[in-house]
């Protein structure tokens, strides 16, 4: 049985996220770049998070944390962010567990257009990460 998206789309990965972290393509709209971004946290696929981050607010690396498994995404609201966009407003919670305690991140996130491609500019935390 083929492993399931992280993102929660029901598809198994390699045909979902799995596609844009191997960069075959790229997201149609902000809300299916978030997505693949969370799947990108739960495989630990650094490359993929570095490439679709604006490179204005891009940091050098990503920082895993250790023990943090990413567990469910929820998309609360999408705001703008289709295929004839520039600019788009994803807020979610995504749920992680480390070790054995639940939390969630909370965030309002910002992603524009870049030489035709949907990129991460960035987040504004809603709260503090719930642990």
């Amino acid at each position: 049985m083929a492993k399931r998206c992280p993102c929660g789309s029901g598809s198994p990965y390699r045909d979902c996220c799995g596609r844009l972290h191997r960069g075959e393509g790229t997201a149609a709209t902000a809300g299916e770049l978030m997505r693949s971004r969370f799947s990108a946290f739960a495989v630990g696929d650094e490359a993929h998070l570095l490439r679709t981050w604006h490179p204005a607010t891009r940091p050098e690396r990503i920082g895993f944390e250790d023990g943090t498994r990413w567990t469910r995404l929820e998309i609360l609201r999408e705001e703008d962010g289709g295929p004839g966009d520039e600019k788009g407003v994803v807020e979610f919670r995504a749920h992680f567990l480390t070790g054995a305690e639940p939390g969630e991140l909370h965030e309002v996130s910002r992603f524009v257009r870049r030489d035709g491609d949907w990129v991460y500019v960035r987040g504004r935390i809603i709260g503090p990460p719930r642990a």
